[in-house]
C-alpha cells in the first residue's frame, strides 16, 4: 500500500485519552459494571498493551471508544476525547465519520463481524468509498493494495471471495486490511492475530508496527499474550473486573512488577530455559462483575491480602514516577 507522508502530530500530546469511562450493562439480575472508572492516554507513534483475563472489560473498553456497545448496555459516564473532542458529545453521524478514518478497529471475531452476503473486496471498498470518496477504479486498486500489504494470497481473486471462502487466517487479514484501508490516527487492535499462526502472527504484528511509525499512528493492542505486549507495546495497562489495576511503561512493569495480580500473570507464563513443571497457576476466577466483592476486587485470589483489602477499595497511585498501581499493599 502506497502510505502517505507522516503525519504532522505533537508526540507530547494524546491522540486518545480516556477518563473515568463507565459502561454498564442492565440485567434481569442487576447492573454489571463491565467498565468502572477506565482511564488511559494514547499518544502518537506509541502503542498501549490492555492485557487481562477474559471477562475482565478489555473488549467492551475498545467498543466503548468507538460507541459500539449495544443494550442493554451503555455508557454511563466519563469522556471519551480525541483530539481534545469528547467523543460522546458527537451525533450518531458526526460519529460514522470517525469511524473508520480516524479511529479505526480490528475484531476479534471476524467470521461475526463481516458480512457473510458481500465480498471481502466490496467490504472493504466500502470504508475506502465512504470515507476517501474514491472512485470505483481507484476504490478497487486501493482494496488490491490493503490485501496486498497484509499478505493475502492472491489479493485480487480473495477480493472477490465471500467470507465463507476464505480460512480463519485469511479472514482475519481482511479484517486487518480493511481497518487499515483508510490509514486511520488511531487503531485499536482486539486479539488481532488470533486466528493466525505464530510465523504469520509475527508477520502481522510486525506491520502493524511499521505502519505505527510510518505515520505516527497511535494503537490500543488488546490481548491476554503478555509475550506479545511485551514485544510490540511501550506502555501496558493491565485490567482485571473492570477496573486498570497497574499501568506504566513495558518495561517498568515487565522488570518491577507491582500489583499481586500482574505478578501471578507473569508467574504463570513459562520462561525459555526454565522448568515448565513449576508454573505458578492463578488461582479461582474473575469476580462476577454482578457480585462484586468488597474492599479489593482480587483480594479473594490474592496471596497478600490481609483483613483490610475487604474494606478500602483501592486506586490508582503513583508508587513510582510514571508508574501506578492500585494496591494498599504496595
Amino acid at each position: 500500500m502506497t502510505l502517505a507522508a507522516p503525519r504532522a502530530l505533537d508526540p507530547a500530546m494524546p491522540l486518545l485519552a480516556v477518563r473515568e469511562l463507565h459502561t454498564h450493562f442492565e440485567t434481569a439480575e442487576g447492573v454489571a459494571r463491565a467498565v468502572d472508572g477506565v482511564s488511559f492516554t494514547l499518544r502518537p507513534g506509541r502503542t498501549l498493551g490492555l492485557v487481562g483475563e477474559s471477562g475482565c472489560g478489555k473488549s467492551v473498553t475498545a467498543l466503548s471508544i468507538l460507541r459500539l456497545v449495544s443494550p442493554p448496555g451503555r455508557i454511563v459516564s466519563g469522556a471519551i476525547l480525541y483530539k481534545g473532542q469528547d467523543l460522546l458529545g458527537l451525533s450518531e453521524r458526526s460519529m460514522r465519520h470517525v469511524r473508520g478514518k480516524e479511529i479505526a478497529m480490528v475484531f476479534q471475531e471476524p467470521m461475526t463481524s463481516l458480512n457473510p452476503v458481500f465480498t471481502i473486496g466490496s467490504q472493504i471498498g466500502e470504508a475506502v468509498r465512504l470515507h476517501q470518496r474514491l472512485g470505483r477504479a481507484a476504490t478497487r486498486a486501493r482494496v488490491i493494495e490493503a490485501l496486498r500489504l497484509v499478505e493475502m494470497p492472491e489479493p485480487e481473486r480473495r477480493a472477490r471471495s465471500y467470507p465463507h471462502e476464505l480460512s480463519g487466517g485469511m479472514r482475519q487479514r481482511a479484517m486487518i486490511a480493511m481497518a487499515l484501508a483508510c490509514e486511520p490516527n488511531v487503531l485499536i487492535a482486539d486479539e488481532p492475530t488470533t486466528a493466525l499462526d505464530v510465523t504469520i502472527q509475527a508477520q502481522i504484528l510486525e506491520l502493524l508496527r511499521g505502519l505505527r511509525e510510518r505515520l505516527g499512528m497511535a494503537m490500543l493492542l488488546i490481548t491476554h499474550d503478555l509475550g506479545i505486549i511485551a514485544e510490540h507495546a511501550d506502555d501496558v495497562a493491565v485490567m482485571y473486573a473492570g477496573r486498570i489495576v497497574e499501568y506504566g511503561s513495558v518495561l517498568d512493569v515487565f522488570e518491577r512488577p507491582l500489583h499481586p495480580y500482574t505478578i501471578a500473570l507473569m508467574e504463570a507464563v513459562g520462561r525459555l530455559g526454565g522448568d515448565e513443571r513449576y508454573l505458578e497457576a492463578l488461582p479461582g476466577t474473575v469476580p462476577s462483575l454482578l457480585r462484586l466483592p468488597s474492599g479489593c476486587r482480587f483480594r479473594d485470589r490474592c496471596p497478600r491480602a490481609i483483613d483490610e483489602c475487604a474494606k478500602v477499595d483501592p486506586v490508582l497511585e503513583e508508587k513510582a514516577p510514571g508508574h501506578t498501581a492500585a494496591c494498599i499493599r504496595v
